[in-house]
């Protein structure tokens, strides 16, 4: 339930009221520290959590969230590789982004990601390529693998609600690049339809022109962020604010 315009989620409960009728639900923009909560929802298929405080990802998510397939992590607060394990765990998990997160910085980063959870195809808006799949299973297998992999993926400290959780950070901007991207497509916009489609998809931590397209589908989306617009996001969701379930 949303207290006022200031308000901000700072823990993902409740969710059996939406009795599982969504296939994406929208958390961007909040005070979210760990990603976990949720009740057994088989339809949920794309889950966008960029924008939080997140350090932690809880275990068994796959208990709740078997058919989960898109993940965007983007501008979060992950900081060791042995936090992404639980990740493994989502076996219809095949687009994940964990950019502007400071475990993006550490040595091996998308070997690891790519060895521990194989069943990803798109990486960070990147597509995982055969070459570095080889040279994943290469650096990871076998005994002296099995160490390198243990040595590296140290995980955080036992996450406790309200302690040692990271400072606030400052939300990372788009680079250089992206910035250009976006003036391209927003320049191209025809319609007002468009440009609404491009500002949810700058709201979801993605660029205009490298979004994965789903054709005419209709995909109802749960929008957590309190003060955002009920428009299309990626995968031409439609989305619903959570005060329009009241």
């Amino acid at each position: 339930h949303c207290c006022g315009p200031w308000y901000k989620i700072p823990v993902i409960e409740n969710l059996g009221a939406t009795l599982d009728q969504f296939d994406a639900i929208d958390f961007s923009d909040n005070e979210i520290r760990k990603l976990d909560g949720f009740p057994l929802l088989r339809r949920l298929k794309t889950l966008l959590v960029n924008n939080n405080r997140i350090c932690r990802i809880g275990e068994g998510l796959d208990q709740a969230l078997p058919c989960l397939t898109e993940l965007i992590l983007t501008n979060n607060s992950l900081v060791e590789l042995g936090d992404l394990d639980p990740l493994a765990s989502l076996k219809s998990l095949t687009y994940l982004s964990i950019l502007r997160n400071p475990v993006t910085n550490k040595k091996h980063y998308r070997l690891y990601v790519i060895y521990k959870v194989p069943q990803v195809r798109v990486l960070d808006f990147q597509k995982v390529k055969l070459k570095e799949r080889q040279e994943a299973e290469k650096m990871f297998k076998g005994k002296r693998g099995a160490q390198l992999a243990k040595d590296i993926a140290r995980r955080s400290k036992t996450f406790n609600p309200g302690a040692g959780l990271p400072a606030d950070k400052k939300k990372g901007g788009p680079s250089p690049g992206d910035v250009e991207a976006i003036k391209n497509a927003i320049a191209n916009a025809s319609t007002l339809a468009e440009v609404e489609r491009l500002k949810g998809l700058l709201q979801s931590g993605q660029i205009p022109g490298r979004e994965r397209r789903s054709g005419q589908e209709t995909v109802f989306c749960l929008n957590f962020q309190v003060n955002g617009p009920l428009t299309v996001i990626p995968k031409q969701f439609r989305c619903y604010h959570p005060r329009m379930l009241e």
